[in-house]
């Protein structure tokens, strides 16, 4: 199936790493989908049979490209990488392990078109396999002061489903699936290169209401997400750059509201939480 590249549509940019178990079925899915004109899948330095899988689809359907990095820069950097290599007007940054019905893209850009389009940055409602909802679909801005003083409170950040509301603002959308404009994309500067894993989504999300922009869930919209296929074989890398976009989000948007006592025990929690993870990965592979 192929189509011809203008600047109307949607590109779906799709970073990969180790996505060979779920790459084949995604790319598949957003080759019959509504309204897609440019594929885009930027490869971190995958040793498994992921790039062997992207090739094969690149060979089918012209719309598919791909750039192989020979190292791993991080999804963020990726991401950016996929947005200057196309020129459609929506930009749908895709996981590889987010597997889009045929009309989920085109109803994300008919909920948009009935709003301020060129100020939306849209998610959708993800389930895993079960059919469980994703809490991180809706979630509120952490403020790190409050949940050191209630630690309670991190557990706390996701927020209710409105069912009654279509189209529900949100702080925070998921990165599993966002669809924006490529105007307010560029307008923002892009995804924040200095995250490597975790909370670029989270950046994008604040920066984007910072920007005037609407950010929020199309409860009508369910799309499945097999979720960490990529960070199974490596969860202490991904732990380690989880809990270190954290830190640099709070030192982004809060640090400098906060004294030095917050922002060191901010530190410490972070790190003393990343400690009790990676002890607890280390006892699961004992």
């Amino acid at each position: 199936m192929t189509s011809s590249v203008d600047a109307s549509g949607i590109a779906a940019v799709v970073v990969t790493h180790e996505s060979a178990s779920s790459i084949d079925d995604c790319l598949m899915r957003l080759r019959v989908a509504h309204g897609v004109h440019e594929i885009r899948v930027v490869d971190n330095a995958s040793t498994d049979d992921t790039m062997e899988i992207v090739q094969r689809h690149a060979l089918q359907d012209a719309r598919v490209r791909f750039i192989a990095n020979p190292d791993n820069p991080g999804f963020a950097v990726g991401c950016n990488q996929g947005a200057r290599d196309t020129q459609a007007c929506w930009l749908a940054f895709v996981n590889p392990d987010l597997m889009v019905e045929a009309d989920t893209l085109a109803r994300l850009c008919a909920h948009a078109a009935d709003a301020a389009a060129d100020r939306m940055l849209l998610g959708v409602d993800l389930v895993d396999e079960d059919g469980m909802r994703d809490a991180a679909a809706r979630r509120r801005d952490p403020v790190f002061a409050a949940m050191l003083r209630s630690p309670g409170a991190a557990s706390r950040l996701g927020v209710a489903v409105d069912e009654a509301t279509p189209l529900q603002p949100v702080d925070i959308i998921s990165g599993a699936l966002m669809l924006m404009p490529r105007a307010l994309f560029d307008r923002i500067g892009g995804f924040d290169e200095g995250y490597r894993l975790h909370a670029e989504d989270m950046d994008l999300c604040r920066r984007a209401r910072a920007a005037g922009a609407l950010v929020a869930v199309a409860n009508d919209i369910r799309v499945l997400h097999i979720r960490g296929v990529s960070s199974r074989a490596r969860p202490v890398f991904v732990e380690w750059h989880k809990h270190r976009g954290l830190w640099r989000y709070f030192r982004k948007f809060e640090a400098a509201q906060q004294g030095p006592v917050t922002q060191l025990g901010v530190f410490a929690a972070i790190w003393l939480h990343f400690g009790a993870v990676l002890a607890r990965i280390l006892l699961r592979r004992r």
